[in-house]
């Protein structure tokens, strides 16, 4: 069969397998849907919180980072393996023994103020919906290159299955479907990594493939990857803080993903899908085992496709081009502009007077028709003609996008059609299963940390039910917005949300847990200063064009400055604002004492609460 037949049955089946979970799910009342009812095992919840975890980020544009930066994309793996690590240890066990539903309620009953509930609300969302234009990109692109329609189309499809199976599930049908996606997403990844591994260096453990030599030569693959990377002018594969990813920079990138990992509302919220807080660190130790069979592959997965794509095409005449070539050209995200030749010469230069592959999907399929026809003009020396290479080197835009590496490298590679299928249902997965928890946390957050515990306290079961499915139908709209017009690529955009994370929640859930000083005050001020420094110097470098002008910190890195400010902020206030009073005291103390011993306080804050 075709790649497209065996995606359309591939992408069939497992769709039907998650709406048939999430109707078999249903939920009635609001511990169902924000929750899971707290009954979920907690190694199926591992699996959840591995699939949740493992967005369109690290399934599509992790390895394809990694594959671009070579050393420095090891930033991305560590930050975001390093964080979980952090979370599962310093926050996880204490927020459960909590026992409320989202990171909102903690922040506002631990602060006894509804004035910071509600910045925490704001934070959340904000977080999360930059969260999942990610992840709607990502959808996007894999519907656009394997079931060949256009990218919104794709977009508009996503929209669509994510809003019936969160709105009929919430929680417990997501994490239902969380499992299954989990499995679809893992063995996407390894069986294309696995069969490349064997076919370039006779390993079927990618990881060993890595560092092994390449079957005929008897040179290692990255020393191979090496000498091909200095022959084309790139730098070293494997040479570490070159460019603008120096020493600061990697670092910078790495503790805003850690922290960031911390003060993630959706993946926090998972850990109260559980029984108790013993289940909830074998929910963390499930998660980590799991998670770590994808990022542990990703460097191979990286190298394979660095290696076969450069070896493929660098000076190969427009006859000569790989099929996969062809195809994803039609996606806009990958283009040749013939600079009069005939080869295409892939270069880490940026001359003119050289063919270079672009990536141009966010131009349009209007604009790029017009660029075609333009360079068709130039080529043949008509007047009002232009070199489409240059005018798309004006753009900024240079080399494949990042983002169609993994999805392309089966291709490349010259797999089987129905692995190449198997990766593209993966990549859905795994976007699908973290915008679904992304927009429950969007909902919890207005249905149940705004609408319930301020603006209507006496709301019924099922009004509450009707406000957050309601909510999660405009959300799941504004997704789709967000991405069709993606600030950036998949990974970039993911970073900004780690980022704001740091910045807004890591801090103020990190001295709730373990100060009794911190009052209501300094914890609104310093989640204000944190996202609000950060977001601006994100909106400012990637849409008014400015320099890194913090200390050359970069706008991916920047939450780590933000991160700072917080904490500056809100322990310089402390002193001068009343500590928190003596039940806000006893809370913090019954969350830190062992297992077994008396329930944390559940207290209920009015309209009447300033």
């Amino acid at each position: 069969m075709s790649v497209q037949a065996w995606t359309f049955l591939f992408v069939g089946v497992t769709f039907s397998l998650y709406l048939v979970i999430a109707w078999l799910s249903r939920v009635s009342d609001t511990k169902g849907f924000y929750v899971a009812g707290q009954g979920i095992p907690a190694i199926a919840n591992g699996m959840a919180t591995a699939a949740d975890w493992m967005s369109a980020a690290s399934f599509i544009s992790m390895a394809g980072l990694i594959s671009t930066l070579g050393y420095a994309g090891g930033m991305y793996l560590m930050g975001w393996t390093g964080g979980y690590v952090l979370l599962a240890l310093l926050l996880a066990p204490y927020l459960r023994k909590f026992g409320h539903y989202t990171v909102p309620d903690f922040i506002g009953d631990r602060y006894r103020s509804n004035a910071v509930r509600i910045v925490a609300v704001i934070c959340a969302i904000f977080v999360s919906f930059t969260y999942v234009a990610g992840q709607m990109r990502g959808v996007g692109i894999v519907f656009s290159r394997f079931l060949e329609v256009d990218v919104n189309v794709g977009v508009y499809v996503g929209v669509a299955i994510v809003f019936v199976y969160a709105t009929l599930g919430g929680m417990k049908g997501i994490t239902w479907t969380q499992v299954a996606q989990y499995w679809v997403l893992i063995t996407a990844f390894l069986t294309p990594a696995i069969a490349i591994s064997l076919d370039l260096t006779g390993s079927a453990i990618p990881q060993i493939g890595l560092g092994s030599d390449l079957i005929g030569e008897g040179t290692p693959l990255l020393a191979k990857l090496n000498q091909i990377s200095a022959d084309l002018g790139f730098a070293s594969y494997t040479e570490p803080f070159i460019g603008q990813w120096d020493k600061l920079n990697v670092f910078c990138v790495t503790l805003a993903l850690m922290a960031g990992t911390a003060g993630l509302p959706h993946v926090i919220v998972r850990f109260y899908t559980v029984k108790n807080v013993a289940a909830a660190r074998w929910s963390a130790f499930w998660a980590l085992l799991f998670i770590a069979m994808l990022y542990l592959t990703a460097p191979a997965i990286g190298a394979f496709a660095r290696y076969t794509m450069l070896e493929g095409l660098n000076g190969k005449t427009e006859a000569e081009l790989p099929e996969w070539f062809n195809s994803w050209e039609q996606t806009g995200l990958v283009l040749w502009m013939d600079d009069g030749d005939g080869k295409l010469t892939y270069t880490g230069g940026d001359r003119a007077d050289e063919n270079e592959l672009f990536r141009s999907g966010n131009l349009g399929a209007v604009r790029i028709g017009e660029i075609r026809q333009n360079h068709a003009r130039w080529l043949a020396g008509e007047p009002g003609g232009e070199n489409g290479g240059a005018v798309l080197r004006q753009a900024g835009l240079s080399g494949p996008d990042r983002d169609i590496i993994v999805l392309a490298t089966p291709e490349m590679a010259g797999l089987a059609n129905w692995i190449i299928a198997l990766v593209a249902a993966g990549g859905l997965a795994a976007a699908l299963s973290t915008a679904s928890g992304l927009l429950l946390v969007i909902s919890s957050s207005v249905a149940h940390d705004l609408y319930y515990r301020i603006i209507n306290p006496q709301a019924t079961e099922s009004q509450r039910l009707l406000v957050g499915r309601t909510v999660i139908g405009f959300a799941v709209v504004i997704a789709g917005i967000l991405g069709i017009y993606p600030p950036g690529f998949v990974s970039q955009v993911v970073a900004f949300a780690f980022g704001l994370a740091a910045a807004s929640f890591f801090p103020i859930i990190v001295l709730g847990i373990f100060s009794r000083r911190v009052g209501t005050y300094p914890a609104m001020f310093g989640m204000i200063a944190g996202i609000g420094f950060t977001a601006t110097y994100i909106l400012g470098s990637v849409y008014g064009g400015w320099s890194s002008w913090a200390f050359g910190i970069g706008p991916q890195g920047i939450g780590v400055v933000g991160m700072a400010i917080n904490f500056a902020v809100t322990l310089g206030l402390t002193p001068f604002f009343p500590a928190p009073d003596q039940s806000v005291q006893e809370l913090i103390l019954s969350i830190r004492e062992p297992e077994g011993a008396p329930p944390a306080l559940d207290i209920e804050l009015g309209p009447e609460a300033e």
